[in-house]
């Protein structure tokens, strides 16, 4: 084993990596809960929720989850021997829930999620991802970071009540406000408020796990009060409660451990997504999802490099192409189970933190998400309000990128703003990036220095400009 993961050659030692795996699994482990929470109640074009059916099976997509997460991060530990846990990405599972299912079928969504996948590993193998990294702006990728960071926050806060959507009606003069009436009320929004500021707490106190640890007090929370005060679902026999918890009650399940339920693996359709919406429309989303998942695991894996110093002189950690490998494989099996592309965690550092420096870490932190599986019915307990906490904090950790954008620099700040205030304020990362890339392409064009912009940048940004006009095309064409 010390030969296999050079863990005497690394400077650590097998307790050191069994404790870091162990670590870096409950700093992640939260992606259990929120998966479902995410992907589970968004309903696709012909209204369906994931798995088929119109109600959610929550416990279904976590068992999938945390499948997936397990073997991706036993293969990244045992091929390329890095201290590196995957598992379904943040943003990229809203961007598929909001953003592309909700136009096809589920099935349809989770296809486009495999090509994704194929398309990166094919494009690690020729070496022409890292020309594509070189093509895009870096402060455009930091600023895509940000966006999506925002856009979390928001689908937390207003997931959770905090904030709500206000109505259209006559002398509206705001488009969202804090909870129902302008001010918190009810014991779901109590449950995100507290769960909040203790996940706040326990973060800058540094406590291992303190994402982890918050949802399970605040559901231990919400099942008192549930038992107490009976709240009740926020719509119930066709009636609205205000009051209401906003998606599942938590009350506690007839069986806590059970035989997994993975009844998604295998549910997608790899090319029925573009007779659904069109061509051009399923390559421009194959293409954000690579864009999104593609730059983030470059960073996320120097970042963990870096603190765990296994960088060489150059900056690059050891068995680079491995690692983008295992990454681009474990994008298409995250489609292929429809738990949406799995990517590299920035949360592995925490591993790091605690002395792991080899791909044992990572076999450690696979095995727990494996046997995570059997614990899925636990998901059904956990009320959106004391999950969605964390959607906050993980935006907050994203926001933090922004300080990498010259914003002196008119060139790439207006485009950088533009795509950190669309995603959240349009509701889509898509349109984010897009108007990103076109004002960013303009800029250069407008002060003669097109020159230096990148031909896969025209490339790009002449497809987005036909993905925004889209529609008026069609109705021009007559289609």
């Amino acid at each position: 084993m010390d030969r296999f993961f050079k863990i005497t050659e690394r400077g650590s030692t097998v307790g050191r990596e069994v404790r870091g795996g162990v670590v870096t699994f409950f700093t992640m482990a939260y992606i259990i809960v929120l998966n479902p929470l995410i992907l589970g109640f968004a309903k696709d074009a012909d209204g369906h929720v994931l798995g088929g059916g119109s109600a959610p099976n929550l416990p279904m997509i976590a068992a999938a989850t945390a499948l997936v997460a397990g073997v991706m991060t036993i293969l990244m530990g045992l091929v390329a021997n890095y201290p590196l846990a995957l598992a379904t990405g943040l943003g990229l599972n809203a961007f598929v829930a909001f953003s592309i299912a909700s136009g096809m079928s589920w099935q349809d969504a989770m296809g486009l999620v495999v090509l994704e996948g194929l398309v990166i590993l094919v494009l690690v193998l020729t070496g022409f991802r890292t020309a594509v990294f070189h093509a895009v702006p870096a402060q455009l990728k930091t600023a895509i970071s940000v966006g999506i960071g925002l856009f979390i926050a928001l689908i937390g806060l207003v997931d959770s009540g905090f904030v709500r959507r206000v109505p259209d009606a006559a002398g509206t003069t705001v488009p969202v406000q804090l909870g129902a009436t302008g001010s918190l009320d009810g014991w779901p929004v109590l449950v995100f408020a507290l769960g909040l500021l203790l996940m706040v707490i326990l973060f800058v106190r540094r406590v291992r796990g303190a994402i982890l640890l918050s949802i399970i007090a605040a559901t231990i929370l919400a099942v008192v009060i549930e038992a107490v005060a009976h709240v009740g679902p926020s719509v119930a026999g066709g009636k609205v409660n205000p009051k209401g918890w906003s998606l599942n009650v938590p009350t506690l399940p007839g069986k806590v451990v059970d035989v997994p339920d993975f009844g998604l693996l295998g549910q997608f359709s790899l090319f029925g997504s573009f007779e659904r919406v069109g061509v051009l429309t399923a390559v421009l989303f194959v293409f954000t999802l690579m864009l999104a998942d593609f730059f983030d695991t470059m960073g996320t894996m120097t970042a963990i490099g870096a603190e765990a110093g296994l960088l060489d002189a150059e900056g690059i950690p050891p068995s680079s192409q491995r690692i983008l490998v295992v990454d681009s494989i474990a994008a298409a099996a995250g489609g292929a189970a429809s738990v949406s592309s799995n990517t590299s965690y920035i949360e592995s550092a925490s591993g790091v933190g605690e002395g792991a420096r080899t791909g044992l870490a990572s076999v450690v932190t696979g095995a727990l998400f494996l046997l995570a599986t059997v614990f899925a019915p636990l998901v059904a307990v956990i009320p959106n309000e004391a999950a969605t906490p964390a959607l906050v904090v993980v935006g907050f950790l994203m926001m933090q990128q922004v300080k990498g954008i010259a914003w002196d620099d008119v060139e790439v700040a207006i485009p950088a703003f533009l795509t950190i205030v669309l995603m959240p304020f349009t509701y889509s990362i898509s349109v984010g990036i897009g108007a990103g890339f076109i004002a960013y392409t303009v800029i250069k064009v407008v002060r003669g220095r097109a020159f230096h912009l990148h031909p896969l940048l025209w490339v790009v940004t002449a497809l987005f400009v036909v993905y925004f006009f889209i529609e008026p095309v069609r109705q021009v064409l007559g289609a």
